[in-house]
């Protein structure tokens, strides 16, 4: 089995953005100098993604234009010599063969990712959320794919959080993987440690700090089994009266011996930038640009100069 496919769910309001949401995507603010989404299908086609499904919504229409070609911008940069903006203009269009679907009502992750039913066929396929943004060097699908290949199961990412903030995420009861599972695969070229492969027991949506099982949150990679869509079919809106991709995959996990279910988890450990809230957004914004060859030692320099002020 090799894993080709990826759905991307871009239809959300991002109304923990407005205002400026009211007229430009949340996929579409600019982190450093791209759109979030981009990162997100480099990631999808740096793990061998090369066939990706954007399942939009109203007003999204920016997203689509990122991905097409500008002919009158591009003959103008070609006109001007400007080879390096050009070259940047032309890469988000190579990326990928990409796809778009409309999701009409905004049911839910599990429905968005319904939506993708008739484009995924009968096939294994991934789930990139645009909230997470995976850092290129420590990069998590290739063995989030290679669990799911090994097993015909679903695979989910993991992440510890603290205790007291696990009610924001889904939240995952784990026991230990197969041996033989952990000891086959590798992340960067080293052994993956056995712990950070694990079979899911139960998922719970959002619990309460008290009743959590785990302090292992759900964060937004998916490698998703066929099955999950009859699941997805009868799977009854839960919180937020919104049909929950994490409802469906607990009852994947409940009967791991039919074909196409069981569930398991990769634990990560690399880098995260979270751009769900106005806050970490920001975070992620100086992180990405204080590592970057081209701004990183100027920005350093005045992020130094300016925090120091503050004091």
């Amino acid at each position: 089995m090799t894993i080709t496919k990826a759905v991307i769910p871009v239809a959300g309001l991002g109304t923990r953005f407005l205002p400026v949401t009211k007229t430009m995507p949340k996929e579409m603010l600019p982190v450093v100098d791209k759109p979030a989404i981009e990162y997100v299908v480099e990631e999808a086609a740096n793990a061998g993604l090369d066939d990706v499904l954007l399942v939009t919504g109203r007003s999204k229409r920016a997203v689509e234009d990122y991905f097409d070609v500008a002919p009158e911008l591009e003959r103008a940069l070609k006109n001007k010599g400007d080879d390096e903006r050009l070259a940047s203009v032309r890469e988000p269009v190579d990326l990928a063969t990409l796809h778009f679907v409309r999701q009409g009502r905004p049911r839910g992750l599990g429905h968005a990712v319904l939506c993708g039913r008739q484009h995924v066929g009968d096939q294994h396929f991934a789930v990139l959320l645009g909230d997470d943004l995976i850092d290129e060097r420590d990069q998590i699908l290739p063995v989030m794919l290679a669990v799911a290949e090994r097993t015909g199961g679903s695979v989910i990412a993991l992440l510890e959080v603290p205790r007291d903030q696990i009610g924001l995420y889904g939240c995952a009861a784990v026991s230990a993987a197969d041996p033989a599972l952990a000891a086959g695969l590798e992340m960067t070229g080293e052994p993956l440690p056995q712990a950070d492969v694990v079979r899911i027991d139960a998922l719970v949506e959002k619990p309460a700090p008290e009743d959590a099982p785990s302090n292992l949150a759900i964060i937004g990679r998916y490698v998703l089994s066929p099955a999950v869509f009859d699941v997805l079919e009868h799977t009854e809106p839960g919180r937020g009266n919104e049909i929950q991709l994490t409802d469906a995959l607990a009852e994947l996990a409940q009967d791991p011996s039919q074909p196409g279910h069981g569930v398991y988890g990769v634990v990560f450990r690399g880098r995260r930038y979270d751009t769900g809230d106005k806050l970490d957004y920001l975070k992620a914004v100086v992180q990405l640009a204080a590592e970057r060859d081209d701004l990183g030692p100027d920005f350093r320099d005045w992020l130094h100069g300016f925090v120091t002020g503050l004091k």
